[in-house]
């Protein structure tokens, strides 16, 4: 193996990248090519997102590796879950597609269940009910008539979506369509009682591809635009945290994973869903992954809350993680505590003053400074981690004997610790990179250059960085945990 490159396309709620990675004699090297935001727009009261600034991106990400003359052997895109986009009988996109933080979506699961029931929708799913689903999202369209979908001849989720742009065709990847609570994960196909109730038909989705698969080659204006050839596009893993799972530099099963940015993911990799009362009840999700596992998680808010808390604080924006880390680490542990996933924190207009309330409604001390309001949501995320882990462990097939830290979030070396602490169990954090690692290892694997997802993990153990933790503190742990319990609402 020599100098074998590939072209990842990373895009986050808040921000996309385009990659390169070159595979040469068992190592994995990654260089970042272009870097922008991923902006929410806000018009007449609706959330978009900018579909064509993306696509935008990703060409400029292209030309830049024509220009470097990287020879490039395929194109992978991951992005986040349940949004989609609708496309017209002339091909034509119908409308920029809603962003899953849109208001209609608030009560739109409750709606639905007046259809089907919430056990029968997780029975035929395994998926957790969350108000921004894919389901409930067209459920709560077709209720209010949307036009764009009365007309849809085509749904394609984010990275389809994309993916069709660049080239002309049309498929809908299994990991993403696993995310819209409208697939089976024993069948891997959609159940046509659920769309029915949405107002949807199964003929207007693409055909299912499985990660891996290649969808096509760039069109004709794509490589007139860039200056590259007819480079094919690969159906990866399309979710990010199914791409991001799949770069965990672990060794045999008994682990966890957290894959941490926005949001922090927290699960297993099983060979069948789990779906039964008490994955009902604690509302865990059976995600697709890459070579037909499943990805047995939860949703957990992540560093949403202190990147909001930064773009309205001028001073908190100045600081680096390793000042706010220092800052953060003077601060009284547990002082004042909050459930990250409480509905006041989905997306409010301030998340200061969320906090801030929340702390008040508890007969808690509010937060008064940057650096006690970064304690209180670093701790407040470890305890998270440790509630929904203790749910984990009820349900794994397999003792968890580690916690792999992926992603973006993994650099916080204050946060592992203290996921270490509050869990109990040693930490392994990085790859940083974990999402596009993923992507650009599923190419290769297309590509045939590995054969198996342990040849992959492999190849990522002897490339990535990895730092480890040990669990300390325990009293001091248990103890905070037990005050977390007491001021936990999920009502606020």
């Amino acid at each position: 193996m020599k100098n074998a490159c590939f072209f990842a396309v990373d895009l986050g709620a808040t921000s996309g990248r385009t990659i390169v990675g070159c595979l040469s004699d068992q190592q994995l090297e990654l260089q970042q090519l272009t870097r922008f935001p991923n902006t929410i727009i806000q018009v007449n009261g609706h959330y978009y997102w900018d579909i064509y600034a993306l696509y935008g991106e990703i060409v400029k990400g292209l030309k830049e590796a024509a220009d470097r003359q990287i020879p490039i052997r395929s194109i992978g895109i991951d992005t986040w879950g349940v949004d989609f986009v609708f496309i017209g009988k002339d091909g034509e996109l119908l409308r920029t597609p809603y962003s899953y933080r849109d208001t209609q979506t608030v009560g739109a699961p409750e709606a639905y269940f007046k259809e089907i029931s919430r056990r029968e929708v997780y029975g035929l799913t395994g998926i957790q009910i969350m108000n921004f689903n894919s389901l409930y999202q067209l459920h709560a369209l077709y209720r209010r008539g949307c036009s764009a979908l009365a007309a849809a001849d085509k749904i394609l989720f984010m990275p389809d979506a994309l993916g069709y742009m660049l080239t002309g065709k049309m498929t809908t990847e299994y990991t993403i369509a696993s995310t819209s609570q409208m697939l089976n994960p024993r069948t891997k196909n959609f159940e046509d009682k659920l769309l029915d109730a949405a107002g949807v038909k199964s003929a207007q989705f693409a055909p299912i591809v499985l990660p891996g698969t290649r969808l096509g080659v760039l069109t004709d204006e794509v490589q007139k635009q860039t200056g590259l050839g007819a480079i094919p596009i690969v159906s990866v893993a399309g979710h990010d945290t199914a791409s991001a799972v799949a770069s965990v530099p672990a060794v045999g099963e008994r682990f966890a994973y957290l894959s941490s940015g926005t949001w922090s993911l927290m699960g297993i990799e099983i060979k069948e869903p789990i779906i039964n009362e008490e994955s009902l009840e604690k509302n865990f999700t059976n995600e697709g992954g890459v070579e037909g596992t499943v990805r047995f998680l939860k949703n957990i808010c992540g560093m949403w809350l202190l990147e909001r808390c930064r773009a309205e604080r001028p001073v908190l924006r100045e600081y680096g993680y390793d000042e706010l880390n220092r800052l953060a680490s003077a601060s009284p542990a547990f002082r004042s505590l909050i459930n990250p996933d409480a509905p006041c924190f989905a997306n409010p207009k301030s998340m200061p003053n969320a906090i801030r309330q929340y702390c008040e409604q508890t007969e808690q001390p509010v937060p008064d400074t940057d650096a006690r309001l970064t304690r209180c949501i670093f701790d407040s995320l470890a305890l998270r981690y440790k509630q929904v882990f203790k749910d984990l462990q009820q349900m794994a097939p397999f003792p968890i004997e580690r916690l792999h830290i992926i992603g973006g979030g993994s650099k916080n070396e204050l946060l592992d610790q203290f996921a270490s602490n509050a869990l109990g169990i040693p930490v392994t954090a990085g790859p940083t990179e974990g999402t596009a690692i993923g992507n650009l290892m599923m190419q290769a694997k297309a590509d045939g250059i590995v054969a198996t997802i342990e040849d992959m993990r492999a190849l990522i153990r002897a490339s990535a960085e990895t730092r480890s933790f040990e669990p300390q503190d325990n009293d001091l742990w248990e103890a905070g945990y037990r005050k977390y319990l007491t001021v936990y609402r999920d009502d606020l």
